[in-house]
């Protein structure tokens, strides 16, 4: 696997994803401890008290900015994984995963920044192109053996 240039591609993009989706956790984090917004009780009683035992707008746009990543990046990760067993170009295959990876950072940036309309839903779109062109090629090596 690791002399498979597209193997190695996916590599990369997979773990900068993968990276980015931790740093959103701390950032969920970070903002419950300024916003004192705790989602169990031991924590908000380490923290002051159970009237920290709440919801804060803030801290669930975080956490909707995560949920959308792992609804978007974990089939990226098993269509890029099967997408690169296929042997695609090297080059086409980079242009798939550079393009997802960048779609994912943008819409998670217009996300916790509460960029303008249409940012967002522009980046959540562009993302999806290379996943529905990698699926789309993984049904058509797959057919003959349907």
């Amino acid at each position: 696997m690791m002399e498979n240039q597209v193997f190695m591609s996916f590599t990369f993009y997979s773990t900068i994803l993968i990276l980015k989706m931790y740093v959103v956790a701390i950032i969920t984090g970070q903002v419950r401890l300024r916003k004192k917004a705790f989602a169990n009780p031991e924590d908000a009683l380490r923290n002051g008290g159970l009237q920290y035992y709440r919801e804060d707008p803030d801290v669930e746009r975080c956490r909707r900015a995560h949920r959308n990543d792992m609804e978007n990046i974990f089939p990226f990760l098993f269509l890029g994984a099967i997408y690169s067993l296929l042997d695609p170009s090297p080059a086409v295959a980079r242009i798939h995963f550079f393009i997802f990876c960048t779609g994912r950072i943008v819409h998670t940036i217009a996300y916790l920044l509460q960029l303008k309309a249409p940012t967002r839903s522009v980046a959540y779109g562009v993302a999806q192109l290379p996943c529905f062109s990698m699926a789309l090629q993984i049904l058509l090596a797959a057919t003959p053996y349907w």
